[in-house]
C-alpha cells in the first residue's frame, strides 16, 4: 500500500518539475523506478544533466547551492578505487584504468550511436562521474542507482532526461536565466580584433602587454574586446555542441612601477565557472597539452609552439576535479603555470591529481618566466619545454637534483617566505609570511579571544587567495561565519542591515569552507574530511579549533598525553604530505592569573611544541579597572628563528584586532620567568631589600642584583 502511494507521489513530483512537458515517454516505468529507488534507499542527491533536454530548458547547467559551497561534508562511507573496480566487475562493466579516472562505456548513450565507447569517467578519488557525450554528472551513489535500475529492467542504456535533478528554486532559476542573458549581452556587444582599427588594436595590446600576440591567434581562440570597460573577453565554449556557456572579462591597470595588474570577472560567478580555455580547439587525437595558469599564457604557448594549450579557470588557486575527465586523453601534460614560486608549488600539487607519471613541470626562473613574458622577451619555447622536469621523483636525490630548487629559493626569498598578512604587519616582521606545509600551534588563556583572533588571522590570508577550511568544534558555523563577516565588513551589520546583501555577496566569493562537525570528533574522520577538501577545493590552510575536542573520541591509550601526541603527529604528517598549512588551537594548562603563558604552558607533553613549525601565544594581562591588555607572542619560528611579541588592540565594533599606533604601547622583551616559586621569592626579596636601602641614609652599599 505505502509503495503505491510513494509511486503516486513520485509521479506528482515529476509533474510538478515539468508541468508543461507531460509527454508519456518522459514518465516511463524506468523513470519512476529510478527516482523511487533513490527516494527509498537514500537521501536526495541531485544529478545535474547539462544537455538541452526537455525537462530542464535553460536551467540545465551545473547548480551549486550556497550552503553546498560553504560547508564540507565527507561521505559517510568513503569510496576507494578498489571498491569502484570491484563493483564494476560485479556488474560485468568493462573499464580502462586512466590517470585520474576510470573510463567506462556511457550508459546514457544508445550503443549504436556512441562516438567513443568509453566516454563516461569515474573519479578514482571521489567516485564522481561525468559523461562527456551528454554532460550528465553525479556522485558514485547516483551511478550505482542507475546501473541497478538498468540491470533490473534489462535496459541497454538510460536516457539522460530520466535523470531529473531536483528542481531549483524560483530565485535560482531567475539568477541562472539572468546570467545567461548577461553572457549573451556581453558576447554580442564585444568586437573581434579583426573588426577594430589598427591603431586601437595596438593600443589595447600595449595596455595588456601582449603586443607579440597576433590577431590570427586572438581570432583562433575567439578573444574579443568589450569596449564599455576596455576588457578582453575570453569565451567558454562547452558541451557536445560547443555552445557559449560563459565569459571571462579581463581588465588591465598599470602601476607606478610599469607593471600591469589584471582584474578578472566571470559570468557566471567563479564558483560555477569551469572553463578550460582553449579546450574547444583540442583535437580528439591530440596526446600532448600545455596547461597554463592564465588565458594570455595559453595564447602565447599556442602561437609560439603550435601545441594544444589550455588555461585553468581560476589560475593557480585550484584545479577542480570536475575538469579532470577533459585532460584524460593526454599522455603528456606540461604544467607551465607561471614564473613565480606560487605557480611552482601549484604545479607540484596539481600534478598529483593529474597523475605524476605523465606530468612535466616547467621550473620558474630568470630564463623561464611565464609564457606571455617569454614571448615578449623572445625566449625559445622549444628549449623551455624540453628542459621541463618530470613530476615523479625517487625517494633519494642528490644535490644536483636539488640545485635549481636551492637557487630558486635564494633568488625569490620574499616569495619563499609565503603570503604576507595585511592586517598584522608585525607578524610579517617576525614570521616573514604564511607558508604551505607547516604546522602552527596557537594557544591563549580561556576567554582571551583565541577564536576571534584566529578567525581574523585566517580571514586576512583568505582574502589574498589562500583557500581556507575551518574546523570549528567549539562554536557552530553560523556564529563563526557571523564573526568573520563582521570582521570582513569592519562594522556591526546588525546596525546596518541594509548593507548585509552587499557584504554577504563579496564574502561569498572567498574560497572559504567550513566543516559541519561540532563537538567531539574522531581524528580519522576529521583527517579524511581534510584530505577530501584538499582534493576537491585545493585547500591551502586548515584551522582546527580545537585539539581537545578530538581527544575524547580516541581509545588508543588510557594516557591522555599519548592520545594527544598521536593526534598532533597525524596533523603534522597531513601538513607535510598535503603541502597544506594547519593551524591547531590548543588550550593551555592551568596557570596563575598573574603569570604570562610560555611554550611550556601548552597543554600536554612537549610533542606539540616539538612538531610545530610556529608557536603563537595570545597573552592577556588582566586589569581590575579596565579591559585586559592583549599581545601576540611568537615563541617559535622554524623558518628563520626570529621570535618576538607585539601588542594588540581589540575593536569591539568590528570584532577585529589591530596593532596599536606607535607610542601608545612600547614593544618589549619578555623577561625569563622563574623556574619555581622559590626562585620567584628570591627575586621579590632582592627588590624589597633594594627599596629599603634607598630609603635608609646610613646605608652606603649597593645591594647585589640578581
Amino acid at each position: 500500500m505505502w509503495r503505491s502511494l510513494l509511486l503516486k507521489g513520485t509521479t506528482c513530483l515529476l509533474q510538478v518539475a515539468a508541468p508543461s512537458l507531460l509527454h508519456p515517454r518522459h514518465f516511463s516505468s524506468l523513470c519512476v523506478r529510478l527516482l523511487t529507488h533513490r527516494l527509498l534507499h537514500r537521501p536526495p542527491c541531485g544529478l545535474h544533466p547539462r544537455v538541452n533536454g526537455h525537462f530542464l530548458s535553460q536551467s540545465w547547467s551545473r547548480a551549486f547551492k550556497k550552503d553546498a559551497k560553504s560547508t564540507v561534508e565527507f561521505p559517510t562511507s568513503p569510496i576507494t578505487v578498489t571498491d569502484i573496480k570491484q563493483y564494476l566487475r560485479s556488474k560485468d562493466i568493462p573499464f580502462h584504468d586512466g590517470y585520474s579516472c576510470l573510463h567506462i562505456p556511457s550508459i546514457f548513450v544508445e550503443p549504436s550511436t556512441r562516438r567513443d565507447s568509453f566516454s563516461l569517467f569515474v573519479d578514482k578519488t571521489t567516485g564522481q562521474f561525468l559523461c562527456k557525450d551528454t554532460q550528465v554528472e553525479g556522485s558514485w551513489e547516483d551511478l550505482q542507482d542507475c546501473l541497478e535500475v538498468m540491470q533490473n529492467d534489462e535496459q541497454d542504456f538510460l536516457s539522460p532526461h530520466v535523470l531529473l535533478g531536483y528542481p531549483e528554486s524560483v530565485e535560482e532559476q531567475e539568477e541562472r536565466e539572468r546570467e545567461l542573458r548577461e553572457v549573451q549581452r556581453i558576447w554580442t556587444s564585444s568586437v573581434p580584433f579583426t573588426d577594430l582599427p589598427e591603431d586601437e588594436v595596438q593600443l589595447i595590446k600595449a595596455m595588456f602587454q601582449i603586443t607579440k600576440i597576433s590577431n590570427v591567434t586572438l581570432k583562433k581562440f575567439g578573444v574579443r574586446l568589450f569596449k564599455p570597460t576596455r576588457s578582453l573577453v575570453f569565451p567558454w565554449f562547452g558541451g557536445p555542441d560547443s555552445s557559449l556557456k560563459g565569459v571571462k572579462l579581463l581588465s588591465a591597470q598599470s602601476t607606478d612601477t610599469e607593471r600591469v595588474i589584471y582584474n578578472e570577472a566571470t559570468v557566471p560567478k567563479c564558483n560555477s565557472y569551469y572553463n578550460l580555455f582553449g579546450l574547444h580547439l583540442v583535437g580528439r587525437m591530440d596526446s600532448e597539452v600545455v596547461l597554463t595558469g592564465h588565458e594570455l599564457d595559453t595564447l602565447a604557448v599556442s602561437q609560439a609552439t603550435g601545441l594544444p594549450s589550455v588555461a585553468l579557470p581560476r589560475g593557480v588557486s585550484c584545479l577542480p576535479p570536475i575538469l579532470l575527465p577533459y585532460l584524460e586523453q593526454f599522455k603528456r601534460v606540461t604544467l607551465w603555470l607561471g614564473g613565480d614560486v606560487r605557480s611552482w608549488e601549484a604545479s607540484k600539487i596539481f600534478s598529483r591529481k593529474l597523475g605524476l607519471k605523465r606530468c612535466m613541470l616547467v621550473r620558474p626562473g630568470e630564463y623561464r618566466p611565464c609564457p606571455v613574458e617569454a614571448l615578449a622577451q623572445g625566449k625559445n619555447f622549444s628549449h623551455i619545454l624540453k628542459t621541463s622536469i618530470p613530476a615523479a621523483h625517487k625517494s633519494i636525490v642528490s644535490f644536483k637534483q636539488l640545485r635549481e630548487d636551492v637557487y630558486g629559493e635564494l633568488m625569490n626569498t620574499d616569495q619563499v617566505a609565503g603570503v604576507k598578512w595585511t592586517r598584522f604587519l608585525e607578524l610579517n616582521r617576525i614570521l616573514k609570511g604564511h607558508r604551505k606545509g607547516e604546522l602552527t600551534v596557537f594557544t591563549g588563556p580561556t576567554g582571551s579571544g583565541k577564536t576571534t583572533f584566529i578567525s581574523e588571522y585566517a580571514l586576512d590570508l583568505c582574502m589574498q587567495g589562500v583557500n581556507t577550511l575551518w574546523g570549528s568544534f567549539e562554536i557552530n558555523n553560523v556564529r563563526l561565519a557571523k564573526i568573520m563577516l563582521t570582521q570582513f565588513a569592519m562594522q556591526r551589520l546588525e546596525e546596518n542591515l541594509e548593507q548585509y546583501d552587499f557584504w554577504a555577496d563579496k564574502f561569498e566569493e572567498l574560497a572559504l569552507y567550513f566543516m559541519t562537525f561540532h563537538g567531539q570528533q574522531n581524528i580519522k574522520t576529521v583527517l579524511d574530511t581534510m584530505q577530501h577538501a584538499v582534493y576537491m577545493y585545493d585547500i591551502n590552510h586548515v584551522v582546527i579549533d580545537n585539539l581537545q575536542f578530538m581527544m575524547g573520541q580516541e581509545n588508543l591509550s588510557v594516557d591522555k598525553f599519548a592520545v594527544q601526541d598521536h593526534i598532533i603527529g597525524a596533523f603534522r604528517k597531513f601538513a607535510t604530505n598535503s603541502s597544506c598549512h594547519v593551524t591547531l588551537i590548543i588550550h593551555p594548562r592551568k596557570e596563575e592569573d598573574d603569570r604570562e603563558l610560555q611554550t611550556a604552558s601548552i597543554f600536554g607533553s612537549a610533542k606539540a611544541s616539538q612538531e610545530a613549525d610556529n608557536v603563537l601565544i595570545l597573552q592577556e594581562k588582566k586589569l581590575v579597572t579596565a579591559p585586559g591588555r592583549r599581545s601576540l607572542q611568537v615563541t617559535k619560528n622554524r623558518f628563520d628563528g626570529d621570535v618576538g611579541i607585539f601588542p594588540l588592540d581589540f575593536i569591539k565594533s568590528s570584532l577585529t584586532f589591530s596593532t596599536p599606533l606607535k607610542g601608545k604601547h612600547k614593544l618589549r622583551k619578555v623577561a625569563a620567568k622563574p623556574e619555581n616559586e622559590e626562585a620567584e621569592k628570591k627575586v621579590e626579596d632582592k627588590k624589597e631589600r633594594a627599596t629599603k636601602t634607598t630609603k635608609t641614609p646610613r646605608s652606603t652599599k649597593t645591594p647585589a642584583t640578581g
